[in-house]
C-alpha cells in the first residue's frame, strides 16, 4: 500500500496542506495521514503512519522538510521503516529508499537541509543580537507569577491543559513549561496528566 504523510507547521497554512494532499493523491496514496503541527512538536499522525505501515508498503511525503526535522530524525524514520521493510519516497526530490542511490541521496540531502536550517538560525540569532544592541528587541514579556500559579492550580484541579490554554489565552506548550519549572511536578507526572 502507498501511504501518504502531509504536514504544515501551523493551521494557517491551509493552501500548503491542500497542495500536499493533491500531490499525494496524484502519487496514488491509498491512505493519507495529515497534521498541522510544528516539526518540533509531537507529530502524532506521523507516528500513526509509521505504526500503520506494513512490510512492502511505501511511505510518501511531498518534501523532506515535511517529514523530518533533522538528519538524525530522518535517519530514525528510515531505520523504523527499514525494520518494517517499508520504503520511503520524497516526491519533490524523486527519491526512493528502495534503491541504493535513493538511500544515499536522501542522506546527503538531509545533511544539506540541516546545514541550511542551522545557518538560518544562526542568522536569526545574529539579527536578534543586533536588534537588542540597538534597543529594538525586547523579547517576550514574562508571564506574571499569578498566571503561572493559576496554571498550576487549574492543573491540580483536574482541568484539561487544552481548556486551560483557551481560558488563559496562552499556548499549551506554555503550560508544560510552567509545570516543568514548578518544583511540585516531575517530568513523568506532567506527561501522564
Amino acid at each position: 500500500m502507498i501511504i501518504g504523510y502531509a504536514r504544515t507547521s501551523t493551521v494557517d497554512q491551509i493552501a500548503g496542506l491542500e497542495a500536499q494532499l493533491r500531490e499525494l493523491e496524484a502519487a496514488q496514496c491509498k491512505k493519507i495521514f495529515q497534521e498541522q503541527v510544528s516539526s518540533v512538536a509531537v507529530r502524532v499522525q506521523l507516528e500513526t503512519a509509521l505504526d500503520f505501515a506494513r512490510e512492502g508498503d511505501v511511505l510518501v511525503a511531498t518534501k523532506l522538510d515535511r517529514l523530518a526535522r533533522s538528519v538524525a530524525d530522518l535517519m530514525d524514520i528510515i531505520k523504523t521503516l527499514e525494520q518494517k521493510e517499508v520504503g520511503l519516497r520524497i516526491l519533490n526530490l524523486g527519491m526512493d529508499t528502495q534503491t541504493p542511490t535513493g538511500k544515499l541521496m536522501l542522506t546527503v540531502l538531509g545533511g544539506v537541509a540541516q546545514f541550511e536550517r542551522e545557518m538560518m538560525l544562526e542568522r536569526q540569532r545574529e539579527g536578534v543580537a543586533k536588534a537588542k544592541a540597538a534597543g529594538k528587541y525586547k523579547g517576550r514579556t514574562p508571564l506574571a507569577a499569578e498566571v503561572r500559579q493559576e496554571v498550576v492550580s487549574l492543573v491540580e484541579s483536574g482541568m484539561a491543559k487544552t481548556k486551560i490554554a483557551r481560558q488563559l489565552n496562552i499556548g499549551e506548550a506554555t503550560i508544560y513549561r510552567i509545570l516543568a519549572a514548578s518544583k511540585n511536578y516531575s517530568k513523568a507526572a506532567i506527561r501522564n496528566e
